[in-house]
């Protein structure tokens, strides 16, 4: 970091000769960057490091008045090529800000090629929205999803499982809307089907068949409320047997010496591959963040809402259990309940899948895009 702050001041030594150039060029002040060009005569530069700034005569102030900070670890991991944890969350503005006018690009410039670390503040094009749903591209888009609503037992066992899923179908164009959905379902006994008031509810109990009532009439086209589309089919099912569950977990708070050992581990089902496996473990009021002892997969601490995060990013058959142990002064154990789950797979409860897509006025069947995803709704261990 020492190192760094020399480098910059040195830069800045060379580069005042050229500001006053520039000043006597031009004697517009520049306004609204980390340059300024003052109508005294003198010339400073601010550049952000942390809580401190730099100015062009090589004094430090606890104030850095030029937008976000510059991390140093975020910076040091930058110029050494090193990889930053995964529980460091970098923040949005990193290296060094400059203005935008076109002297201060031409300084700008001038750092890059002698190798500074510049990120440019860009500001967000008007309109556009923080997050969106991924928009359908092909003409027939079907989405099988379920969502999972489990709650267990901190001392083992199932208190509830209930699985809600929909069949839904997003079309681009109207002259594509005239068809019929044939599927393919197996047992599913223990699953209740309701179809959409607009379904042909006959067709489907003899033949499998998703098609309106009125075969005249397309199915809805364009851009839906729900981002899944037009929901076709739903389905539900409830299960009090611990051995349908995707992911089990124990907790075992025990007091020794003074201090909390936290012993807490999985055990996921063979039946399906988890992704981004996030399991959320409340904690007590804490001075210092938890000592982690050993963890399979990621670890964060989240010191705002007072819980460690323990992520697993893919759970297949290659690790089908893991544990974490970690350490925290003395307190309840029920202080660490309840634990939240998070985490989706591919695969869903219900045997479902589509045959073909059925033109009403044609024979060849058509081309579809599928998707098939489950997700947690809430999964808790209580």
């Amino acid at each position: 970091m020492q190192s760094k702050v020399d480098e910059t001041k040195d830069v800045m030594k060379r580069k005042t000769s050229e500001i006053d150039k520039i000043k006597i060029e031009k004697s517009k002040s520049e306004r609204g960057g980390l340059m300024s060009l003052q109508s005294t005569g003198s010339t400073r530069l601010d550049i952000g490091f942390g809580d401190m700034s730099i100015s062009s005569g090589g004094g430090f102030s606890s104030n850095s008045s030029f937008g976000p900070s510059l991390d140093p670890d975020t910076f040091s991991s930058k110029a050494k090529g090193r990889v930053s944890a995964p529980a460091t969350v970098p923040s949005k503005g990193m290296g060094m800000q400059l203005g935008k006018t076109q002297k201060t690009n031409q300084f700008l410039e001038s750092l890059k090629a002698e190798g500074e670390v510049i990120v440019e503040d860009v500001q967000p094009v008007a309109g556009q929205s923080k997050s969106s749903l991924p928009t359908a591209t092909d003409p027939i888009t079907i989405t099988i999803e379920e969502k999972l609503n489990v709650v267990l037992k901190r001392d083992g066992g199932l208190r509830n499982l209930e699985v809600q899923g929909t069949f839904a179908l997003q079309i681009l164009k109207k002259e594509d809307g005239f068809i019929q959905v044939q599927i393919e379902t197996g047992g599913n006994e223990s699953f209740q089907f309701k179809t959409h008031p607009n379904i042909n509810k006959d067709l489907f109990l003899r033949e499998n068949i998703l098609g309106l009532k009125d075969p005249s009439k397309p199915f809805p086209a364009g851009q839906l409320s729900d981002p899944l589309g037009l929901g076709l089919l739903k389905w539900r099912m409830h299960s009090a047997q611990e051995s349908v569950v995707p992911l089990s977990i124990n907790c075992w708070p025990s007091v020794s010496g003074g201090e909390t050992y936290v012993n807490i581990e999985y055990e996921a089902s063979e039946v399906f591959d988890l992704q981004n496996v996030v399991i959320s473990i409340p904690l007590p009021a804490l001075r210092d963040p938890p000592t982690v002892n050993q963890v399979d997969g990621d670890w964060r601490y989240d010191s705002r809402r007072s819980v460690l995060e323990w992520s697993i990013f893919l759970i297949d058959s290659t690790n089908r259990s893991g544990s974490m142990e970690f350490v925290v002064p003395p307190a309840d154990p029920s202080s660490f309940f309840p634990i939240d789950v998070k985490f989706s797979t591919a695969k869903t409860f219900c045997d479902i899948k589509v045959a073909n897509v059925i033109p009403i006025n044609g024979v060849s069947p058509l081309k579809f895009a599928g998707r098939t995803q489950l997700v947690t709704e809430s999964y808790q261990v209580v």
